[in-house]
Order: structure tokens, then sequence, then C-alpha cells
């Protein structure tokens, strides 16, 4: 359904999987990777964000690396290089925001895993055009490169299993509360019986497809109530 693309990334030149609704227009959404890089997976999720009439970017910000074993997974996430990262991801926020098939203002962003990590941090980069931010089983990480969240004004729902040693229920807890303490707007929901990554259809251990409906389901009605 969508086609890579390419988009200035302050400086340089970043890369990305754009997926278009069929009838060529509808709100602008990032979204950002799994710690495996952009992969079909992926690139099905933007597919499914197009079917529901929103235009779909996921950055690639392992530039072209791609993994399916977790050792090697964790080294291209621990190696992940934020600051060209975040170039990459705030390019695509202006990709987005520039193209003509978009027909909001801003742009919404969602995020799995790694990726939900870095959609919160892309929510405070770009506060000036993010609308609204859905994170999914991700949680404040990169302690190293700090994140000033005051420059936050998108709304905040949160996707997590009840069962993640990654999101655990403390972490989870620990970001909200630091958000709510500096004034943002949260909404949290944690799905019982789930395991981490439980949107991941290629991952069978962990799929659950009741909660990954009501979990997409609520993401697509945040982000057509927040982008416009």
């Amino acid at each position: 359904m969508g086609d890579m693309v390419t988009f200035p990334s302050n400086g340089s030149e970043g890369r990305g999987y754009l997926a278009i609704p069929e009838g060529g227009r509808g709100p602008g959404v990032v979204i950002i990777q799994e710690w495996w890089g952009l992969n079909d997976q992926i690139k099905g999720v933007c597919d499914r964000f197009a079917r529901e009439g929103f235009v779909a970017l996921a950055p690639d910000l392992y530039r072209g690396e791609l993994t399916k074993e977790p050792d090697e997974a964790g080294k291209l996430m621990m190696s992940l290089n934020i600051e060209r990262a975040a170039k990459d991801m705030a390019g695509a926020v202006s990709f987005l925001v520039a193209h003509d098939a978009v027909a909001s203002t801003g742009v919404g962003v969602t995020g799995y895993c790694m990726g939900g990590a870095l959609a919160l941090r892309l929510a405070a980069m770009r506060g000036d055009a993010v609308l609204a931010a859905a994170p999914y089983y991700g949680v404040i990480g990169w302690p190293q490169a700090p994140v000033d969240w005051s420059a936050m004004t998108a709304p905040v729902q949160g996707h997590y299993a009840e069962n993640d040693d990654f999101a655990s229920p403390a972490a989870v807890a620990q970001f909200t509360d630091e958000l709510r303490a500096l004034g943002k707007q949260v909404e949290v929901f944690t799905y019982p019986g789930t395991q981490h990554a439980f949107t991941n259809e290629t991952r069978p251990e962990v799929y659950d497809e009741q909660a990954t409906n009501e979990a997409f389901a609520r993401t697509f009605a945040f982000l057509k109530a927040n982008v416009q």
C-alpha cells in the first residue's frame, strides 16, 4: 500500500515508509518502530492506519538495518544515535505537516516498545506540531539524553501490558506521575493478561488479537479527536 520516501533531516537525508489512505488525504501520524527496525510488521501498521484514513509515516531510525534476533535488536537499540534519531523524527514531522495529503495542521505520533519511548520524546521535542501521542509499552528512556517536557502540549494515551518487565506497572506509574505533575494530560490503558509487544502479530507467543483490536480502536479515536 505504501512506498519508501526520503525527507530532509537537519542537513542529512532521512527515509521512511509512507502510507496514504484511498481517499488521498487525512490527518498525519508518525509511527515509530520497535527495536527490530523498520520491518514489514511496522510497514503493515502504517498500512492499517492508512486504511483508517490517516497519512502514516514510519521513519527508518536504523537507516536500513534490520534484525529478527533479540540480542542483535538490543545492540541496535543501545547503539542508536539518539541525536540523529531525534533529527530523523523531527524531519518526519515536518515532512508530514507539509505534505499535500495531510489535512491536519499538526500530526499525531505513536510507537511500540523502543518506539513508545521515542514517541513521548518526539511529542516533547516538537510541541509545536505534535498534537497527540499514543505510546505502546514504552516509557521514558535514555537518561543520558534528558528531555525538556515543558514544551510538550500533546495529550498522551498510553497502552500497556499487564505483564511486562520492560514497561512494568511501576515504571508506567512513575512516568505518568511525572508528566501529570508537570500538568500534562495522560490517560493509560492496561490490557489484562497481556505481555510486552502484544500487538505484534509476527510474535505469536505474545500476540493478543482482542487486546490489539481494542487498543488500536482507542488509538484511532484518540488521534482523530486531537489531530485536526
